[in-house]
């Protein structure tokens, strides 16, 4: 619209009517001479209202959806990292715990020995040297430990350290094929050569071919001179199976080790030898032999029988007399 002398005054005359209708309005209070006209308007714009309003609703409501949905999306968000933090917790609390009863087991085995140790936690498997079975210690020179020391654990014996760094170390396990250790026999104090196998039992060569073994005698180590590499005491583990006589110098048994080399965490490096022999002290206790069950026999002759048709008991066997019958 163009600006002229006629559109000012139009809407000079407009501006005046809505005024005018608006005090005509006021004026009327509730009943309005205006009522009819804002009736009629009603009834003509309501539908296109209700139109308008139907159809911008569910955009409205769908936008407050989406709104709340968010914010429930943030609440389990957190409290899922919520969990997964209290899992995490829960975790590393077990895991301390397990820690824990590793770490107090292995201080009662050095103390039964009389072992000077240094404790340590295996951080690595296998340091590159080709097959061997090694473990990595987070112990090293800063903390005392020289090569050719002997490492045990709660159950028995480890290996011997081969390699040391500032901080870190490396360790032969007693599984390894190329580990060997002087053994002694508990009670007979039968002597041998112990050798890994890998993940099966070590081999051991009694030296005397004629040694009287048999299956669940336990073997300790023997030690060595100046207590390097093998302090003396330490537990190997126990025999499992005897093989026959071959006609040699020596005698193969085989024996299961105490300590499962598939699951180390807490170790100790001996730095300090037992001042004597523990010789059989840090053997755990010897089970219990089973009582052998007695068989009672009730023997009852028969009418008419005479007494050496009775059945005779065997070896062991006490007899009952037969209960008189009424």
């Amino acid at each position: 619209m163009r600006d002229t002398r006629e559109s000012r005054l139009l809407l000079v005359l407009l501006v005046a009517i809505a005024f005018a209708l608006i005090t005509v309005d006021i004026r009327g209070g509730e009943r309005s001479p205006l009522d009819g006209a804002r009736e009629v308007t009603a009834s003509v714009l309501g539908p296109v209202e209700n139109t308008v309003a139907a159809a911008v609703d569910p955009v409205g409501n769908a936008i407050a959806a989406v709104r709340d949905s968010g914010e429930r999306y943030d609440r389990i968000g957190q409290l899922e990292r919520e969990n997964a933090e209290l899992r995490q917790r829960l975790a590393d609390s077990d895991r301390n715990d397990s820690r824990v009863r590793e770490l107090e087991k292995l201080l009662k085995t050095a103390g039964a020995g009389q072992y000077g140790i240094k404790a340590a936690q295996v951080v690595g498997i296998g340091a590159a040297q080709g097959f061997s079975w090694t473990v990595t210690l987070d112990v090293g020179e800063r903390d005392g430990i020289k090569r050719d020391m002997t490492v045990i654990n709660g159950d028995g014996l480890v290996g011997r350290v081969t390699t040391v760094g500032p901080s870190t170390s490396t360790v032969l396990l007693a599984n390894d094929p190329d580990f060997t250790v002087g053994t002694r026999m508990e009670g007979t104090n039968e002597l041998g050569f112990a050798n890994g196998r890998g993940d099966s039992a070590l081999t051991v060569q009694l030296l005397n071919s004629k040694a009287e073994v048999k299956k669940g005698d336990r073997l300790v180590t023997f030690g060595s001179s100046n207590d390097r590499p093998f302090v003396p005491g330490v537990p190997v583990g126990e025999v499992i199976r005897v093989d026959p006589h071959s006609g040699g110098l020596t005698r193969t048994v085989r024996v299961r080790p105490y300590v499962g080399f598939t699951k180390l965490d807490i170790v100790g490096v001996v730095v300090k030898a037992p001042r004597t022999d523990p010789r059989d002290a840090v053997l755990p206790p010897a089970p219990k032999a089973r009582p052998t069950p007695t068989v009672t026999v009730t023997a009852t002759p028969s009418a008419g029988a005479s007494p050496s048709d009775e059945a005779t008991p065997s070896d062991g066997a006490t007899t009952a007399p037969s209960p008189s019958r009424s």
